[in-house]
């Protein structure tokens, strides 16, 4: 791993004149077979343990998905919203956390791609895409709300032109897994005649990337949730943590607008809510199969309506990856609460369909119930989603 000081490079060569490898063949966003298969063994084993699912992280690593985000001058396969929506799902069907850190890792990538400085560029992307390093989002933190207002966690400048940080996060994906965090932090107070509230972050806050090895920087994987109980989501604390200038990411003061341009991606964690959604249509399936009851018409038709769920939420992820709709940006966040309710209610109707097979702690069922309910509860949650859509109808 680097260190904040390795941050400080020179200008970015023109990447002509660095030419790298062609990307592997194959298709950019498919899971083979047993790739799939060791997935899911993977959140099985981490979801009754608890612990962070490194074994997954290591599938993810050598699968070349975590490159999808980024072009191809970096070392990526160039994959849009689309496909990053694609492989997400494909990984959340048979292991919800490896989709999440996924999800995150991709979001950081394309930050990066979009607001970094050539150098930085230059320096990070090639081994985010490689997958030599994880990117992690440090944005939540306790008392700061769903809209990350009134942040605790502060950054101020030191005499040599960088930054100290202290302050601590809460529910970051993750946490002790990641090679560097793109860490929010308030560094100067809004002015009163500041931007119009965007209703996600607020002015006079800036995004540090920091490598995980930093002096100051320190992850806690105490938490224990009761879904995605393998995506190391917990704690990160930074105490006097020291940053050159140039680990920050955009200007100063601008990490609002960088948060509210996020939903234009078309990138949506909807995209997990449907990989659920179709592992349990699927487990439907394979019950109804081994009882013999798709002889029964009333089955048949339970799983006809499951199954119509599934693809309404399929469809709206795939418009917000698209960006077709006349708002991405609207479509992206009705993309997650839409899949996310669909999610719950489809998993919801196949308990009932499983019947007392159901109610065993080990049906796979149970773990899909607890994973589709942390989604609604990430970032935006899904109330969150909802002010945001309807925040402008007051203007």
């Amino acid at each position: 791993m680097a260190s904040a000081d390795s941050l400080t490079v020179p200008d970015a060569p023109v990447l002509a004149d660095v030419p790298l490898p062609a990307p592997a063949a194959g298709p950019a966003t498919g899971l083979s077979a047993a790739t799939r298969e060791r997935l899911a063994a993977c959140a099985r084993d981490a979801d009754a343990s608890g612990e962070p699912d490194r074994p997954a992280l290591a599938l993810l690593r050598e699968s070349g998905l975590l490159g999808l985000a980024l072009p191809y001058e970096y070392g990526g396969t160039g994959a849009d919203a689309h496909g990053l929506n694609s492989a997400v799902a494909q990984v959340a069907q048979v292991n919800a956390s490896a989709s999440i850190m996924l999800f995150q890792h991709y979001a950081v990538s394309r930050r990066i791609l979009e607001h970094g400085s050539p150098a930085l560029r230059r320096r990070l992307l090639p081994q985010l895409a490689r997958g030599d390093w994880l990117a992690a989002s440090a944005w939540s933190e306790t008392g700061a709300g769903a809209n990350k207002k009134h942040l605790s966690t502060v950054a101020r400048r030191t005499s040599d032109g960088g930054w100290v940080l202290n302050g601590a996060k809460s529910f970051t994906t993750s946490a002790g897994l990641a090679d560097i965090y793109l860490v929010l932090a308030q560094t100067e107070e809004p002015a009163a005649d500041s931007a119009p509230d965007t209703g996600y972050g607020s002015a006079g806050q800036t995004f540090f990337l920091i490598p995980a090895d930093t002096p100051g920087l320190e992850p806690d994987t105490s938490l224990r949730l009761t879904g995605m109980r393998g995506s190391a989501t917990g704690f990160v604390s930074v105490h006097d943590c020291h940053v050159p200038d140039t680990a920050r990411l955009g200007p100063i003061g601008t990490a609002a607008s960088i948060i509210a341009g996020v939903r234009d991606s078309g990138a949506t964690l909807g995209a997990v809510s449907v990989g659920l959604a179709q592992a349990a249509l699927d487990l439907a399936h394979r019950h109804a199969e081994r009882r013999g009851l798709l002889a029964q018409q009333a089955v048949r038709h339970r799983l006809v309506d499951i199954a119509g769920e599934v693809e309404a939420a399929r469809a709206i992820v795939e418009r917000a990856g698209r960006r077709t709709a006349d708002d991405p940006g609207i479509a992206t966040l009705h993309s997650k609460l839409i899949a996310s309710s669909a999610a719950e209610r489809v998993i919801n109707a196949v308990e009932r369909l499983l019947g007392s097979a159901g109610y065993v702690a080990s049906n796979e069922i149970n773990r899909y119930g607890r994973d589709a309910r942390a989604v609604a509860l990430m970032g935006p949650t899904n109330d969150l989603c909802k002010e945001l859509v309807s925040l402008p109808w007051n203007r």
